[in-house]
């Protein structure tokens, strides 16, 4: 079974910055690559909903993000390490929550239309960033 496991959180003031790490495992088992997946970011800030932040094509490195953080995060993919980046930058007090990845299987081509409506197959279990004022 595919595992993500999240690293790299943690207390940063406002205007600072982090690189969260993604780490994929399990998804050789049945001839499977990198390729065949979507990675995505997503964050659950205290008492709120999960949102969807970026999104990566592991086929093409396609990038994508939702408009509150275009210009701010970057999100990379190092397929040697089966690693998905999101670099937070310009971080400011609303960034708070915690940080998880997830990973879509052989997304369609409409999957990257409205992939955070269709969401992810797998979740690792989140890493906290903490945005102080």
């Amino acid at each position: 079974e595919v595992q993500l496991v999240e690293s790299g959180g943690g207390l940063v003031q406002a205007g600072g910055s982090l690189r969260l790490s993604c780490v994929v495992s399990g998804f050789t088992f049945d001839g499977f690559t990198f390729d065949d997946y979507a990675i995505g970011w997503f964050r659950q800030a205290p008492g709120k909903e999960r949102e969807g932040v970026s999104c990566i094509s592991g086929r093409d490195g396609s990038a994508y993000y939702v408009d509150s953080v275009k210009g701010r995060f970057t999100i990379s993919a190092d397929k040697a390490r089966n690693t998905v980046y999101l670099q937070l930058s310009s971080l400011e007090p609303e960034d708070t929550a915690v940080y998880y990845c997830g990973a879509r299987f052989r997304p369609s081509h409409f999957y990257y239309t409205d992939w955070i409506r269709y969401g992810m197959d797998f979740w690792g279990k989140g890493t906290p960033v903490t945005v102080s004022a």
